[in-house]
């Protein structure tokens, strides 16, 4: 089985090559072989790998970026993935695509599940949902895989800059009254590598369904919440030289201006990936734990 990644170079695409190569051969492709950006050259390159399984990590994901760059942020995140929706359907390969709790506006009482109603307040979640429909509309085989609080050794994300600001500042404020569930891209890998592996049967069977499925670590907390478990870690593994303690101040959304919205509420109901693959992912207060342990097995801070 031949199984494409893109975005191979990013949080996630660099978690899957790894942990897809049990399944198959492994086709990584950075952005220079595969730039999401310039659409026009996707079917060519898909229809030369043929593969079995696209799995497509690759994503505009900066939030604050994408309000004064809308228009590139759905051309990668909407039109490019609805070529390689096409495409995928016409050589009959099973897509993976991630999506963001970010679709949703924020405002429900509850965790999300896949059947509310998406409504994004902001340009990235619009152009991440421009990406679902691209791929609903091909009708193809896939599976939308929407995830929250991306993490991991490598990139840019939150638990590497708060790491990075507990040693340079004696003092972070830092949003409360957002809430999710920090989920690493290690456990969003190895989950993808069990949901392509039970996909890949179904579909032998004659019986794959395709559908939307939310995939988070289990729990939730806020930004402010998620960097106090940071702080407390760093200090009983020694992060922080001289035992260093520096303050983290909880403030409200509004006392840290940006210029994209963000959802209040981004939690997301995975009860339906439960029922169908038997996964549930844990703690998000353990998916930290095993981060910052690989983080210091590679010295990558």
């Amino acid at each position: 089985m031949r199984l494409v990644v893109t975005g191979a170079n990013g949080q996630v695409g660099s978690e899957l090559s790894r942990r897809l190569a049990a399944l198959g051969t492994v086709v990584a492709l950075d952005r220079h072989k595969c730039d999401l950006s310039r659409p026009e050259l996707l079917s060519a390159l898909f229809r030369d790998l043929s593969p079995d399984v696209i799995v497509n990590a690759a994503a505009y994901t900066n939030v604050d970026s994408a309000e004064r760059e809308e228009a590139m942020a759905t051309t990668v995140n909407g039109t490019a993935v609805g070529v390689m929706a096409e495409e995928a359907r016409k050589v009959g390969s099973l897509l993976v695509q991630y999506s963001t709790d970010y679709v949703f506006d924020g405002r429900k009482g509850a965790p999300y599940t896949e059947d509310d109603p998406p409504c994004p307040i902001n340009a990235y979640g619009r152009s991440k949902l421009a990406g679902e429909s691209a791929v609903r509309q091909a009708a193809g085989s896939y599976l939308i895989l929407r995830t929250s609080w991306v993490y991991g050794v490598r990139g840019h994300n939150f638990l590497r800059t708060v790491l990075r600001l507990l040693r340079e500042r004696e003092e972070l404020r830092i949003v409360d009254d957002q809430i999710g569930a920090p989920t690493s891209a290690a456990q969003i890998a190895q989950a993808t590598a069990t949901m392509i592996a039970a996909a890949v049967w179904e579909r032998a069977d004659a019986r794959f369904a395709p559908g939307i499925y939310h995939l988070t670590a289990s729990g939730a907390t806020s930004w402010h919440g998620f960097a106090v478990a940071i702080l407390q870690r760093a200090r009983l593994d020694q992060w922080l030289a001289g035992g260093r303690a520096p303050r983290l101040v909880p403030i409200a959304t509004e006392d840290y201006p940006s210029p994209a919205a963000r959802p209040k509420n981004s939690r997301l109901d995975c009860d339906r990936l439960s029922r169908r693959f038997g996964i549930a992912l844990p703690h998000w207060k353990e998916g930290l734990s095993l981060c910052l342990e690989e983080m210091r097995a590679c010295e990558s801070v």
